[in-house]
């Protein structure tokens, strides 16, 4: 079922009601740009998260997840750029934890309502003497009106552009809305667990949900969203997804309205997902996966995951050159279970590869389909009923100019 929702493009996390946010500059980037972001409920909110499932998971994530089991309620989440606080022991725990001290302190309500994520550099302890003076920076510039998209820039680190959004929905005559800014260019391969750089995203909604619900929607969420896209492979230590659910908007939401909720929930998520990929580290193109008529669905899933973790086809695509050998190759070690004479590819609707074998048609307007922005590979494995899709993109010379100058 899909219901009617708007996505409010200018929209971010303090477009529904009750939520305040801060970005500001602490001095943990060389360039000065803001590295500190602060989101704030007015209210006790309920929640979830879903975090990474990477076994070198840094502090901040550790602390997150303890919250998840241990907590009913939060009322805030701190996250810097700059420094991911991974990979630093038992003093980078502490760290973390500092940071939800002083934040609880700044704003008046228990260290433990707070979240934390870092992104940055790996392996580094964080300057505390920043953080400390950032964070109450942070607490005394808290707004509505402006907050949010600052937020959005404070958490970016190589994204060219803050990512920002919200939805609204009407429930039982009133108005529900859910809001959200996400960061993350490369090292984007999330797999997120719930509950369980980097990819961050944050919500914010003014729906009233208990938080057995909210993690469930959650999960169904992610499982559309940001587990279905791949920049370049590689999981962060840090990824993480909070979302905080306050009420102010006076509408609850139980089984009966959760479907309408979810659906609104899942055009953000995807919303965000996408924009991600969009602003992928050196990205020229945005490549949309479809798989058709697996065996089963796990098939369809490898043999997706294969072409968006492919060297070969991602330089493809970013040369225009229709390689489908490329293609069939990566199917072909994937794991997934077909018969070859029976595979279908198509560049868009242009057909590549017919039984197994060239299709025919021109290399030359193929390739009018590879120099698009946007375009799909569509197989059909014509081997059962399954089907998956994945959002990936190419991979270009400046992703390696980036990552070999980066940091991280």
């Amino acid at each position: 079922m899909k219901t009617d929702c708007k996505i409010i493009k200018n929209g971010n996390v303090t477009t529904p009601q009750g939520f305040l946010a801060a970005g500001v500059a602490a001095g943990l980037k060389t360039t000065a740009a803001p590295d500190i972001a602060l989101i704030y409920s007015t209210q006790p909110a309920t929640f979830a998260g879903a975090f990474t499932s990477c076994t070198f998971a840094a502090a901040p994530v550790t602390l997150c997840r303890q919250r998840l089991q241990t907590q009913t309620t939060i009322q805030a989440i701190i996250a810097n750029s700059g420094n991911a606080n991974a990979c630093t022991g038992k003093p980078g725990l502490a760290n973390a934890e500092k940071m939800a001290e002083l934040t609880g302190k700044a704003l008046n309500i228990p260290a433990a309502a707070v979240m934390v994520s870092s992104t940055g550099r790996i392996g580094v302890q964080l300057p505390m003497d920043n953080i400390s003076d950032g964070i109450k920076k942070a607490a005394e510039t808290l707004s509505a009106e402006t907050g949010g998209q600052r937020a959005a820039e404070a958490i970016m680190t190589t994204d060219t552009c803050p990512k920002a959004a919200a939805v609204q929905i009407e429930l039982g005559g009133k108005t529900v809305t859910i809001g959200g800014i996400a960061k993350g260019a490369g090292m984007i391969d999330p797999q997120l667990k719930v509950p369980q750089a980097t990819m961050l995203c944050y919500l914010t909604t003014d729906a009233a949900i208990d938080n057995r619900l909210l993690r469930q929607l959650l999960e169904r969420g992610v499982e559309q969203s940001f587990n279905r896209i791949n920049i370049d492979g590689d999981m962060s230590t840090n990824d993480s997804l909070i979302i905080m659910a306050n009420g102010t908007s006076g509408v609850e939401i139980g089984e009966t309205e959760a479907e309408i909720f979810y659906q609104a929930l899942e055009s953000l998520l995807q919303h965000l997902a996408k924009a991600l990929v969009m602003d992928g580290e050196g990205v020229t193109k945005f490549v949309n996966i479809e798989i058709y008529n697996a065996a089963t669905e796990s098939d369809a899933k490898l043999a997706a995951n294969a072409l968006a973790n492919s060297l070969l086809c991602k330089t493809a695509w970013f040369g225009c050159d229709p390689n489908w050998g490329r293609l069939v190759a990566a199917l072909g070690y994937s794991g997934a279970k077909f018969i070859p004479e029976n595979v279908l590819i198509y560049y868009d609707d242009k057909p590549v590869v017919k039984d197994g074998q060239d299709a025919g048609v021109s290399e030359a307007e193929l390739a009018q389909v590879l120099a698009q922005r946007e375009f799909s590979v569509k197989i059909d494995l014509q081997a059962g009923q399954a089907n998956y899709w994945m959002w990936s993109n190419d991979i270009s010379y400046e992703y390696v100019k980036i990552n070999a100058e980066y940091h991280t």
